[in-house]
């Protein structure tokens, strides 16, 4: 899931973003981004050509849009439009307009449909076992360098672009919670590129505004470097990776008939990040479904192969959607999921809410029939417990106590001092009971009706009409300033939860936040 700012600010930012996808967010600012360009070049501010950015526009899109469906016919799989979409705005900004008027440059009109073309077909045959291993949009122009026929120049990359450019990378960075993977790429790019230019006579203000506003830095690391389905799982080894391509974005060399170029740089990241995750696809039967709650219901579903994951992380399911299931809510197929079932198990379960009204997603979780088959298409996330044997407290708000089954079920109150503290409306929305009475972890449950809780929980009192706060959890757990925080539910419940867990003298905070799905 994600990790939350938690200022008013970030509340309402979140709220705003949680109503689209992130594939549909940079979406809508690549086509902003595009828009913009148009105005500017009406302006005299870019000088391709306004009938030749149309033409270089609808080239992108159209071929991009039209070989992915093509190409997903052919390999009998479901097509994901907006992700095609996304790959043509970018060979749009990855590419110059090809001149019109003093005659058309055929080498470089077929260039750049080559790379549309390229881009799409690298989803598939560059892929392992259903999953693309690199950037589609990054393959298909370095392959195009290759060629010939063209070679990208990053033309977003100019000074003019920055008014909507900057806001719009840290849009998505913002969404993507990857700030401080961008900033780790960032200052490793701009430092090399600043000390070259500083040697080369600039003085430190132009070193430093050169890479920022007329090289390809801000772009990269907003569109292409932290694309989800291309990064490795961790956060660390996120980290690693910004740095590893930053330095191979930034420092020139040339081997062969190959020299440095971002596309190359972003490749080989690709490479690392597919050596580290999940390799390849993953493909679920689902099993079946019972009701765990009068508002949740669990899912059960059985992999090809072993899914490889951490205890506490997320699985991106792509759910079907048909007529049969009503109007879609906008916010695409994929969805993100916390798992709740231990590594290794057999069978891999989700836990979700799914209270009337439901959105769509839960619709096409709720319409599937035994024998189903649906794919995942990436697992990750840091909500982990710490190796180091430190004690820990969980703090769960409703349908937030799933990823600490997948914990509690590794065996984590067995190796350390674990207590779990579980929010809910009522004694009758306690989800998975069993479970965790078995988990030999102290449960204490705050219920907002008064009602008592099962036996082996410690009655927390009720939540009454206010939310907890600090002294009323430093009450609950004393030593909570020795323990690691964890806590998870939808975001409000996990910002008031953070704020109280501080002002209790938690030292270490780690959140999760289910946005709605």
């Amino acid at each position: 899931m994600t990790t939350l700012v938690s200022t008013p600010i970030g509340s309402r930012l979140d709220t705003a973003l949680g109503r689209f996808t992130m594939y549909r967010q940079v979406l809508w600012v690549l086509a902003v981004l595009a828009g913009y360009s148009l105005l500017l070049n009406v302006l005299g501010w870019l000088t391709f050509g306004l009938p030749e950015m149309i033409a270089h526009l609808a080239l992108c899109l159209g071929l991009t849009y039209a070989s992915n469906r093509a190409l997903a016919a052919l390999f009998h799989v479901r097509p994901h439009t907006e992700s095609s979409l996304i790959t043509g705005l970018l060979l749009y900004f990855l590419f110059w307009p090809t001149q019109l008027a003093a005659g058309v440059q055929w080498p470089d009109l077929a260039g750049v449909a080559l790379a549309c073309v390229l881009a799409s077909a690298s989803k598939y045959a560059l892929a392992w076992r259903g999953r693309h291993i690199f950037n589609p949009a990054a393959a298909g122009a370095f392959i195009t360098g290759l060629t010939g026929f063209n070679i990208a120049t990053w033309w977003a990359a100019t000074p003019a672009m920055l008014w909507l450019l900057v806001p719009g990378v840290l849009l998505v960075l913002y969404r993507l919670r990857k700030l401080l993977m961008a900033a780790v790429f960032t200052v490793v790019a701009v430092s090399i590129v600043a000390t070259e230019l500083l040697q080369g006579g600039f003085g430190p203000g132009e070193a430093l505004w050169q890479p920022l506003a007329q090289r390809q830095v801000l772009f990269f690391v907003g569109f292409m470097l932290t694309e989800p389905l291309t990064l490795p799982p961790r956060r660390w080894q996120q980290l690693a990776l910004a740095a590893v391509v930053g330095l191979l974005f930034a420092v020139p060399y040339n081997v062969g008939f190959v020299a440095n170029s971002p596309e190359l740089a972003l490749l080989v990241g690709n490479l690392l990040a597919f050596a580290a995750g999940q390799r390849g696809g993953i493909r679920l039967r689902f099993e079946g479904s019972r009701a765990l709650t009068p508002t949740t219901t669990e899912f059960s579903f059985r992999p090809a192969r072993p899914v490889r994951f951490s205890a506490g992380q997320y699985m991106e399911l792509h759910l079907p959607h048909g007529r049969a299931l009503g109007r879609a809510d906008g916010k695409g197929r994929r969805r993100v999921f916390s798992l709740t079932s231990a590594p290794g198990a057999g069978l891999v379960t989700i836990g979700v809410g799914t209270v009337e009204p439901v959105s769509s997603a839960k619709r096409s979780l709720l319409a599937l029939a035994p024998g189903d088959e649906l794919t995942a298409t990436t697992v990750g996330g840091d909500f982990v417990l710490p190796r180091a044997q430190a004690p820990v407290l969980l703090i769960a708000a409703g349908i937030g106590i799933t990823p600490f089954l997948a914990q509690l079920a590794a065996g984590a109150a067995r190796d350390r001092d674990v207590v779990l503290l579980y929010l809910a409306r009522s004694a009758a929305e306690l989800a998975y009971a069993e479970q965790l009475e078995r988990s030999g972890a102290r449960v204490l449950a705050r219920l907002a009706d008064g009602s008592a809780p099962p036996s082996f929980m410690q009655d927390a009192g009720a939540a009454g009409p206010g939310r907890l706060d600090g002294a009323a959890l430093k009450e609950l757990v004393p030593d909570i300033a020795g323990r690691e925080v964890f806590i998870s539910g939808s975001p409000a419940s996990v910002r008031s939860l953070r704020s109280a867990a501080r002002s209790a003298g938690a030292r270490r905070v780690r959140l999760d936040s289910f946005a709605g799905y």
